[in-house]
This record gives C-alpha cells, structure tokens and sequence, in this order.
C-alpha cells in the first residue's frame, strides 16, 4: 500500500460556515474561512520515494517527475474559538503540465481549479477566474513554485529546512518575507514515498491540517479532467 500523498497547494482553497467564498491567497490552502490559496502546497503532491539520503535539490526533482497525481484529502481546521476542529473531505487532481482541480465533496460540493492563470470557481455556467489581487497572486506564485519543484523559487520566501530519509522525512518552511509572517508562523510537511500530511500554522493560533490518502501517479487524466483543465 503506497504513502499517501499531500498537497499545496500553495493557493488555498476553503469555505467558511456560511459556504461563502473569500480569496486570501494561495498559500493558506484549505484554511475553514479565507478562499483559494495556494492551499499551496499544495504542495509537494506526489514525492516518489528516495533511494538514498536526499537534500533539497534531489526533493526538487522529484516534485517534478510524477505526470499526474489522483487522491483524496481530509483536511482539519483548528480554531482557537472551537472546541473541535472543522472538517472538510474530497478529492484532487494535480497535473504538472496543467495545474491542480481541487474537489471538494462534504461538507458541501464546490470545485476550484488553481493553475498559472489564477484561481477559478465552477458555478452553473461553467469555470469562472476569482479576482486576481496582487497578495493573492504572489501566494499563487508561490504555490505553483511548489507544485513544480521551484525550490530556488520557494527560497526566496522561505527558510527551508530538510530533515529524515527516503522512507521517512519532514520539511519545514519558515517565511522569510513580511507578507508570509503575517499569516504563517511555518509549514510542516511529512512524507514517505509521497507526502502525507501538511500543516499550516497560522499567527493567530488556528492551524490548518491537511491529510492526503489513497494517492496514485499511474493514472492518466480522464477526457472530464482535461476538459476541466482546458476550460
């Protein structure tokens, strides 16, 4: 049975109680309240595993291989004013050439696309871009620079720090710029052959948890997903 698989979306795509929709940039992903992020992180979908100690230049160019990558997600938030956490599920497709289809499922149905021309929303008439604003398009930026293995990209933002082996490893993202610190204290990453959790720890208190399962890089995209894409 394969390691599930994460994801990053560094553009962050989430709901708030109410299943209204409101965009606070890429990278806080799958957070209960603000919209697409680059939920970012989204990061890191599909890490093959390693055969010997790795650095980050090797993460990089694993980030890079797999072509497509299919799962589901189960994504917690923690608020500091809940006494549980708000829990959402569904399932994602995250394809190199295309970007990433973000579906999700309970507790309501709404689908987001997050690629290099933005953020978009399906509603009745089809897929529509959400507005473009210029702290979200840098998260955006960065949560495709994380979907792609850009890790001289993701430096410039981050302080990175690696840590464990193939089968077992833990990669830590601290902000660097001002921007990032406002919202994130760090970003934790753990995996084995693919990513399997990624945890988003915000500066308030809340933190988002985001658990990817039964992922798989042998399936091609089905005509519905490039039509999606294509849109």
């Amino acid at each position: 049975m394969r390691s599930p698989v994460g994801a990053g979306l560094l553009a962050k795509v989430v709901n708030d109680n109410a299943g209204q929709l409101t965009l606070r940039g890429a990278l806080r992903l799958f957070a209960s309240k603000p919209a697409p992020t680059l939920l970012a992180l989204f990061l890191l979908l599909g890490i093959p595993g390693f055969a010997h100690a790795f650095d980050l230049q090797q993460l990089s160019e694993q980030l890079a291989k797999p072509s497509v990558i299919h799962g589901s997600f189960t994504q917690e938030k923690h608020l500091r004013a809940l006494p549980q956490p708000l829990v959402s599920k569904g399932t994602f497709v995250l394809a190199k050439d295309h970007g990433l289809l973000w579906l999700l499922k309970t507790p309501l149905q709404q689908d987001y696309r997050i690629s290099a021309q933005g953020i978009a929303r399906r509603d009745a008439t089809g897929w529509q871009l959400l507005p473009n604003k210029s702290a979200g398009a840098e998260q955006n930026r960065l949560f495709l620079a994380v979907l792609q293995g850009d890790s001289s990209g993701l430096q410039r933002d981050f302080e990175l720090q690696l840590h464990g082996e193939a089968s077992q490893w833990k990669l830590t993202l601290i902000p660097r710029s001002l921007l990032l610190k406002q919202v994130f204290t760090q970003i934790n990453i753990d995996g084995g052959e693919l990513v399997q959790t990624i945890e988003l720890l915000e500066t308030q208190g809340d933190s988002t948890v985001l658990r990817m399962q039964d992922s798989t890089a042998k399936q091609p995209l089905s005509e519905t997903e490039k039509h999606n894409f294509a849109q």
